[in-house]
């Protein structure tokens, strides 16, 4: 039966008009039902605080370099925290978020969302967009995110990006995954897709492919064809040294005067060559003297009749948008690899190698680069970079955040503690295959483990502040990669790094006689100190520590409150019952108490919270790249302009707004009853016209 039987005919025509409206609002882009069922981790945020509580006894320790770090929990909550600890310090982001197939692949809501229902797309693009908007927050000025995605909502994911990414580009790679196709009816899919979003500035973000040996495409380095002879170019006549067979060196330019008895000269145990062809003719090389020892790494010297040919060939190459090798099967190397990591099945891991090949694109030459994968699933982003590092001796460190939920809805679950924390800790450590217990060598490198959690925000602002300092404090560890407590007092914490170069003091209360014995603590420690001090008003008097060098001080927490303020505006739509409240004060003091003047003012604001929560279900913005609330003139002229309202709609606006003005300024003589009598039908008109509920 359709859930649509039991509407009234009211209700029906309501949801006709709020359908049509959509459809009319846009040209061009996204149009789906954001606010239908909003995500309650994401509604938590509006009442809570999230903060990392460390799981104590999971921590890895190989070296003495910084740490890796796997976050349990909902993302959501995970990235409100890396917008404090991490904001634009990552380099690339690559995601594999749920696929959306319909089959019970993921929860919205703690409810697996199906096929059947009506709003199985909406739910999906909800859920993306608002871990979209916080986590482009943390990727530095050149920073690039790849996400993995399959037909099902490759379209709209794509247009989500470009919504999201203004002014990014975006590439997309067919990967060939499941050569065996995936059996039904019509089309047999072996396929999914990575999508590159990079910044388009003009900058070169995707670097060269290595190229196999024997894939490499060799050409001779000599020139033949028009304008290839020697006296074209003076320059390109020149002797290439062989020993052992291999380019060792490079001869001068030779005179023009001069002329080589033979195309290959032996001269001990070296041989010279020069480019003369087999006709005896004089020719040249593709590269001048002065440039050659640039590509002399490419050269190879192969044996001929007449002595040694000199080839090129590119070790590199373009990325190519079409990936085809066994070594993507996600069978043979996902789930097969997972299994013998940590001896359970996982359903659909990604083969390493895909998601190896994948990072490699941008963070080839970027040895110290930070990787995030905020749908983690079974580590193989982890795994990855683990194993880049072992190969070129890089030191790039990840940040995983994964639920621990059962997300396919066939009893497996624990995703966090059975999955990827035992494949991450076998990586590093070194394992026993299971099946056949070959002994695999550990990559080495070093994991912090830490969950998720709320701070519950009360009408006490002082209180909720302490509350926040007292729980921020592994936040803290996290945001320097300090993590090893060495001094614990009653009112601070002192951590040390792994090779003790630094250190991370924490007071974490009001002033009192245990601020003397932190200072004490930090006279005693000489290298760099790194100090967080709880402070009301986010302001620290230095002067207390004036007898300590090698100092850095910053106040807590409300720059944590500050981000977290900025979140909670950029994704938690304006509340209806602030609109509501607000009007019906207004209404009762312009009917029944006559007055104009409080009537205007209260209007206002009802008029700007109702343009706000227009523009949000238009997909407007509100809040500018600072979060900073967009000016609602600004707001009226946006809806115009993509056609959500009339001009004639803008017009009334742009008076009542007026009005308002006049009002909060003690202009009361500007308007009179009547005008404040017409502003609540025309504010009871916008209410009805756009469904506001």
């Amino acid at each position: 039966m359709s859930k649509y039987q039991n509407f009234s005919k009211e209700e029906l025509l309501k949801l006709i008009e709020k359908q049509e409206k959509e459809l009319k609002s846009k040209k061009y882009g996204l149009v789906w039902d954001s606010e239908r069922e909003p995500e309650q981790v994401v509604l938590d945020c509006a009442n809570n605080l999230p903060v990392l509580k460390r799981a104590k006894g999971k921590e890895i320790r190989t070296d003495d370099g910084e740490d890796n770090i796997l976050i349990e929990g909902d993302n959501y909550h995970a990235l409100t925290v890396l917008n404090y600890t991490h904001k634009e310090k990552i380099d690339m982001i690559y995601i594999d978020p749920p696929y959306n197939t319909g089959n019970k692949s993921w929860k919205y809501n703690n409810n697996f969302v199906e096929k059947d229902d009506a709003y199985w797309h909406s739910k999906w693009l909800n859920m993306m967009e608002k871990r979209l908007n916080i986590a482009k927050r943390l990727l530095t000025k050149n920073g690039c995110l790849i996400c993995a995605i399959d037909e099902n909502e490759f379209a709209n994911l794509c247009l989500l990006f470009r919504k999201v990414f203004e002014n990014y580009k975006i590439d997309q790679v067919v990967i060939v995954h499941n050569p065996r196709g995936v059996q039904g009816k019509n089309f047999s899919y072996t396929h999914e897709y990575a999508l590159f979003v990079y910044p388009n500035d003009g900058k070169e973000y995707i670097g060269n492919r290595k190229i196999e040996e024997k894939d490499i495409g060799w050409r001779g380095l000599r020139d033949n064809g028009g304008e290839s002879l020697r006296t074209d170019a003076k320059n390109c006549f020149y002797p290439i040294i062989i020993k052992n067979k291999k380019v060792i060196g490079f001869g001068d330019v030779v005179n023009t005067k001069e002329h080589p008895k033979s195309q290959t000269i032996k001269k001990g145990n070296k041989f010279y060559v020069y480019p003369i062809d087999k006709e005896s003719v004089e020719r040249k090389w593709r590269y001048a003297r002065q440039s050659v020892e640039q590509i002399k790494h490419l050269l190879r010297a192969k044996k001929a009749v007449t002595g040694y040919e000199i080839d090129i060939g590119k070790d590199f190459g373009l990325y190519r948008t079409v990936w085809i090798d066994k070594k993507y099967d996600s069978n043979e190397n996902g789930s097969k690899l997972v299994k013998q990591i940590t001896g359970v099945d996982f359903p659909y891991p990604k083969s390493i190698f895909t998601v190896k090949d994948c990072i490699l694109t941008i963070i080839r030459d970027k040895k110290e680069a930070k990787v995030l994968d905020f749908f983690a699933g079974s580590g193989t982003t982890g795994h990855a970079v683990l194993e880049l590092n072992k190969e070129d001796d890089g030191n790039r460190k990840f940040i995983l955040c994964t639920n621990n939920e059962d997300n396919n809805g066939d009893g497996f679950g624990k995703i966090a503690e059975k999955i990827c924390y035992p494949r991450i800790k076998n990586t590093i450590k070194g394992y026993k295959k299971n099946g056949d217990g070959e002994k695999v060598e550990g990559l080495g490198s070093n994991l912090q483990y830490f969950k998720t959690a709320l701070v519950k925000k009360t009408s006490n602002k002082d209180q909720v502040r302490l509350d926040l300092t007292k729980r921020c404090v592994e936040m803290l560890c996290v945001k320097e990669n300090i993590f090893n407590n060495r001094i614990e007092g009653q009112d601070y914490k002192i951590f040390s790094s792994n090779k003790k170069d630094k250190f991370l003091c924490v007071y974490f209360n009001l002033f009192d006689k245990s601020f003397e014995d932190f200072l004490k603590k930090l006279k005693k420690i000489k290298n760099k100190k790194i100090v967080y001090i709880f402070s009301l008003d986010n302001e620290v008097n230095k002067n207390l520590f004036s007898e300590i060098d090698n100092l850095k001080i910053e106040a807590i927490p409300q720059e944590i409150l500050d981000v977290y303020d900025k979140i909670v505006k950029m994704n938690i739509p304006v509340k209806a019952k602030i609109i509501f409240t607000l009007f019906e004060k207004a209404k009762k003091q312009v009917f029944e108490e006559n007055d104009k003047d409080d009537g205007a003012k209260n209007l206002r604001i009802v008029l700007e919270k109702i343009l706000q929560k227009i523009a949000q279900m238009n997909r407007i913005k509100i809040y500018n790249d600072k979060q900073k609330e967009i000016k609602i003139s600004i707001i009226n002229d946006n809806l115009k302009k993509e056609k959500v309202i009339s001009q004639t709609t803008w017009e009334e606006i742009r008076t009542y707004l007026t009005i308002g003005n006049k009002a909060s300024h003690g202009e009361f003589d500007e308007y009179d009853l009547s005008q404040i009598k017409n502003f609540v039908k025309f504010v009871q008109n916008l209410i009805n016209k756009f469904n506001i509920q």
